[in-house]
């Protein structure tokens, strides 16, 4: 019988990634529901003002928004892998959801700032 993990042979840099794939990958998808949640909240509770920003500039920042945003989720996997290797390893396993909540809230801020800073003033 086999006993590796479906991840490769344990305490390699693969079965490191991998492991940091399936934790951090779909919860992506709950990042990025957080992140369209406030933009959907930016866009209902100013509506009457915002709605020249549907527009090709807002729309245009607003996408690469969304790219900065999925690039910054990215920085989760260097976290994970360093983190694996330390003495509490197995502590980091149980706790990483924290870092989660704190890069999500992180982007919430900086888009909240885009948004107000960057494309709201320029809508007439």
């Amino acid at each position: 019988m086999d006993t590796r993990s479906a991840d490769g042979p344990p305490g390699t840099a693969g079965a490191a990634f991998r492991g940091a794939l399936r934790y951090w990958e779909p919860r992506r998808i709950a990042y990025n529901l957080v992140l369209a949640a406030v933009l959907a909240a930016w866009l209902v509770l100013t509506w009457p003002h915002f709605r020249p920003a549907l527009g090709g500039r807002s729309l245009l920042q607003l996408l690469a928004l969304a790219a900065i945003a999925n690039v910054a989720y990215c920085a989760a996997y260097g976290a994970e892998i360093a983190v694996r290797h330390c003495a509490f390893g197995d502590t980091w396993k149980s706790r990483r959801w924290i870092l989660w909540l704190a890069g999500t809230l992180f982007a919430v801020v900086l888009e909240c700032y885009w948004i107000a800073d960057e494309i709201y003033p320029y809508v007439r």
